[in-house]
């Protein structure tokens, strides 16, 4: 089969498009035949070499997958060949405590699928059978691919981790990006009025088409400071922050007495310094929110059949220019999500 392997890490990393061996599924996995591949932020950190993990090279990235069922192995009985498919990427024991408890997210043997064993941006890949999602009849692979690692991160922040009540005000950071873009359109399904945040105007009209309600220039020094008015000094109640670093620190200043900021990621920054006496004294609270588990893929997965939220794949590329995909990417231009087709 074709694949891209990252062969040296970098920004950019070196990659290497060639035929590589067809997967052989074990007796609990499946083949997959890839059709479309998600590019992601923890793809960058992969590329450079930045994550917390061993990742040993060479390695096919690629975590957001969907496709069609090609092989099952001889202990498979739930899925058959043409099966249409979405693949859960944080791989999970299935019987420590937390598995047991419906958490995948947080399972004591937890594997990432495109870094600790090799992802989608190959024409195949394999994966236990537990890791497929049933893909809807009327949602294409781009749009699963789109969906199924940062929407259903979203989902899983603002369902799972943190809650919206009818009228809650709800800060989304970076509305462009993946996370932020199905965010806004979960707030706002849940009743939530929502204030986004883009660096650049494009990608301000790019939030508010999705569905936010106003927008502020991220580009500001003191935009923290024009939530508070937008608010009548008030503050929101809740805030899906995914950046890290001096940014989670300002997300404080938006956050109402009692609110909540949930938070995903730390591409600007993994260290902060936090004040705590506002923090108790506002009765506030910092939670964190990590992958997602299979009712989070089947839930955002269900709502876009449904169409109340939409993928959005502004970008498609072959898989041949995946490396193409990366530098895209890493240039902050996106709006929405970069996918490749296999």
């Amino acid at each position: 089969m074709k694949a891209i392997q990252l062969i040296a890490h970098g920004a950019p990393g070196q990659f290497k498009f060639s035929d590589v061996p067809d997967p052989i599924p074990a007796a609990n996995e499946v083949v997959v035949r890839v059709r479309a591949c998600g590019l992601n932020r923890l793809d960058l950190w992969l590329e450079e070499g930045t994550l917390p993990v061993p990742v040993q090279l060479p390695r096919i990235p690629g975590s957001e997958i969907s496709g069609e069922v090609l092989v099952a192995g001889r202990d498979v009985s739930d899925w058959r060949a043409g099966d249409r498919v979405a693949v859960q990427s944080n791989l999970f024991c299935g019987h420590c405590e937390f598995c047991l408890r419906g958490e995948e997210s947080i399972c004591l043997s937890g594997q990432l699928v495109g870094v600790q064993r090799d992802g989608g941006f190959a024409e195949q890949v394999v994966v236990p059978a537990s890791a497929l999602v049933c893909l809807p009849a009327n949602v294409d692979f781009a749009a699963s691919a789109a969906l199924t690692l940062a929407g259903s991160t979203a989902m899983h922040m603002l369902t799972q981790r943190a809650s919206v009540r009818p009228g809650d005000w709800v800060l989304v950071m970076g509305g462009a990006s993946g996370v932020g873009s199905v965010a806004i359109q979960i707030a706002r399904q849940l009743g939530g009025k929502v204030i986004s945040t883009g660096s650049t105007e494009a990608k301000r009209q790019f939030a508010l088409g999705l569905g936010a309600d106003h927008v502020i220039d991220s580009s500001k020094p003191n935009w923290s400071a024009d939530v508070r008015e937008m608010t009548h000094k008030r503050g929101v109640d809740l805030v899906v922050e995914h950046i890290g670093g001096d940014v989670l620190l300002q997300c404080f200043n938006c956050l109402a007495r009692g609110g909540a900021i949930v938070t995903c990621g730390a591409t600007a920054g993994r260290e902060v310094q936090l004040n705590l006496w506002p923090f108790f004294v506002k009765e506030q609270k910092l939670i964190g929110s990590y992958g997602r588990s299979r009712k989070d893929i089947q839930a955002v997965l269900d709502w876009a059949a449904q169409g109340k939220i939409k993928a959005v794949a502004t970008q498609v590329f072959p898989l041949e220019q995946t490396a193409d995909a990366f530098a895209t990417l890493r240039q902050r231009q996106v709006l929405g999500k970069v996918v490749v087709e296999a």
